[in-house]
C-alpha cells in the first residue's frame, strides 16, 4: 500500500479521501483550504476534507499558498516541511483550490495524481460539472491525470464515463464523486504495480469550464428554452437561476421544455396550473415546476401558488 498525501477541500474530495483510506493506503498528511467565514453568521467553517481528517486523526495543513516566492512564503515553507516529513509515495489531488508549483509536483516519488470531473480534454478548469450540463453534453465522467504545471493538461491515466441524463449539478456531483473514488483506488493499485499507461491529451476537443459567476444566474428569457432549462439544472445548488416578477426576485429550481410557438414577448406567463407555470421564451416554452421566494423554501408550483399569485399575462424579468 502507498503512503499518500491528500490535497482537497469540498465534499467531492472527501469522498475520494475516504475511498483511498478504505483501500488501505496510509494517509500521511492532508492539505486543504484554510477555514473561511460562511453562512448568515459568517462563522469560520472547516472544509469537508478537514472535518474528515480530524475525525480520522490524520495530520492537516492549511496553507494559504504553496508558492515559496508568493504572498505567503511562510505558509508555503511550513507546507514544504510537512510534505518532506510525510515522505509520500504519491499525492492525490481532488478539487483542492490551490495551484501546485513545481516543487510540490516533484516531491512525491510517483508525482501527483488528480481526480478531474470530466472526460479530458473537454472541460478543463474550475466548473466541469456545471458546464457539461449547461452545454447539453450527453455524457461526462472522471479522468485520473498525472499532474503537470499546466491547467489540467497532464497525461491521462484512467478515464470512465457516465451519462448526464436529466441530473442537476448536485446529483451529478454525487455520482461523479463516487466514480472518482473508485477510479483513484484503481489508479493507485496500478501505480504500485508499475502498470499505469499515461496517454497525452489530444489537441482537439479542448474546452474550458470557467468558474460560475453570480451574474450568470439571471434568466434571459430571450434565450432558447432548452438552454434555460439546462442552466437551471446546472446552477443547482449554486448559484441558482433567478428571475424577477412584480419586483420580487424568485429562484427557479426545476423546469421542462414545452414545444410550441408562444407568439408573445419572452418572459410572458402563458398558463398557470397546479403543476407548472408556463413562460414564453424565444422559440418555445419553459414550464417551471419548482421555485422559491427570497428567504423561503424551494417549493413545487402548487405549494408556491398558495402564497404568491401568478397569472397569465404577467411577465418575468420585466
Amino acid at each position: 500500500m502507498s503512503r499518500v498525501v491528500f490535497a482537497g477541500t469540498p465534499d467531492f474530495a472527501r469522498v475520494a479521501l475516504e475511498a483511498v483510506a478504505a483501500a488501505g493506503h496510509d494517509i500521511a498528511l492532508v492539505l486543504t483550504q484554510p477555514d473561511r467565514p460562511a453562512g448568515r453568521g459568517m462563522k469560520l467553517q472547516t472544509s469537508a476534507v478537514k472535518q474528515c481528517a480530524i475525525e480520522r486523526g490524520w495530520p492537516v495543513a492549511q496553507p494559504r499558498s504553496l508558492r515559496l516566492d508568493g504572498k505567503y512564503p511562510e505558509d508555503a515553507a511550513a507546507a514544504r516541511e510537512a510534505l518532506v516529513a510525510a515522505n509520500p509515495d504519491v499525492m492525490v489531488v481532488a478539487a483542492y483550490g490551490l495551484i501546485l508549483p513545481q516543487w510540490v509536483l516533484d516531491s512525491p516519488r510517483r508525482g501527483c495524481l488528480n481526480i478531474h470531473a470530466s472526460l479530458l480534454p473537454r472541460w478543463r478548469g474550475a466548473a466541469p460539472i456545471h458546464r457539461a450540463i449547461e452545454a447539453g453534453d450527453v455524457e461526462t465522467g472522471v479522468t485520473i491525470m498525472q499532474m503537470d504545471a499546466g491547467l489540467d493538461t497532464g497525461d491521462m491515466l484512467l478515464r470512465a464515463a457516465l451519462p448526464v441524463g436529466d441530473d442537476s449539478t448536485a446529483r451529478l456531483h454525487d455520482r461523479l464523486a463516487a466514480l472518482g473514488g473508485r477510479l483513484i483506488v484503481e489508479a493507485l493499485a496500478l501505480a504500485e504495480a508499475g502498470a499505469l499507461e499515461p496517454a497525452a491529451q489530444p489537441a482537439e476537443g479542448v474546452t474550458y469550464a470557467h468558474k460560475v459567476e453570480k451574474h450568470e444566474a439571471a434568466v434571459d428569457w430571450s434565450q432558447d428554452a432548452a438552454f434555460i432549462v439546462r442552466r437551471i439544472r446546472a446552477f443547482d445548488p449554486f448559484p441558482g437561476v433567478s428571475t424577477v416578477l412584480d419586483g420580487e426576485t424568485l429562484k427557479l429550481w426545476a423546469a421542462t421544455v414545452v414545444e410550441g410557438e408562444p407568439g408573445v414577448a419572452p418572459g410572458t406567463v402563458l398558463a398557470v396550473t397546479p403543476g407548472a407555470i408556463e413562460v414564453a421564451t424565444a422559440g418555445s416554452v419553459v414550464a417551471i415546476t419548482e421555485l422559491q421566494r427570497a428567504g423561503g423554501k424551494r417549493l413545487p408550483v402548487a405549494d408556491f401558488l398558495r402564497g404568491f399569485d401568478v397569472k397569465p399575462g404577467q411577465r418575468f424579468g420585466a
